[in-house]
């Protein structure tokens, strides 16, 4: 189970925007090169993010639906990619001070990414949530202005 945090130099209310935009989505996700709401309600139960991934001249096409949500502190995603499978990503917002501690947990469901499951593709998980995490606080960060310290 690949599980990463990183510190954002914003508030919760701030990264949730982020998360609850799903014209934001393909900002801060690594892999999609273009995404679109399937419904008007992202990110509520039930709604669903179409995307797609391109590697060279291969494209490859998948959907995110959220499974739960508590605004402002969870967002719990399952992506899935049809020849792939499905993953669960669960995302934790927790204050930290003035800023916010995010904690990303994915792991594989269906598939063959649960099948194939090892040590290998956990330690490439975890590069593309630095990765991910990294970009999420970026561009929270320049939506959301300087944090204030006292």
């Amino acid at each position: 189970m690949a599980v990463r945090h990183q510190l954002i130099r914003r508030s919760p209310r701030a990264v949730w925007a982020v998360l609850a935009d799903p014209d934001a989505y393909g900002e801060w996700v690594v892999g999609p090169s273009e995404s679109a709401p399937l419904d008007g309600a992202w990110p509520g139960v039930g709604s669903r993010l179409r995307y797609a991934v391109r590697v060279g001249p291969w494209s490859l096409d998948g959907v995110t639906t959220v499974r739960h949500t508590e605004p402002g502190r969870e967002l719990e995603l399952e992506a899935s990619f049809k020849a792939l499978g499905t993953a669960r990503i669960f995302l934790q917002l927790r204050p930290w001070g003035e800023e916010t501690l995010v904690v990303c947990d994915e792991h594989p469901l269906r598939g063959i990414g649960g099948t194939l499951h090892n040590p290998a593709t956990e330690a490439l998980l975890q590069l593309r949530h630095r990765g991910m995490l990294a970009r999420l606080a970026k561009v929270v960060e320049v939506r959301h202005g300087k944090v204030r310290h006292a």
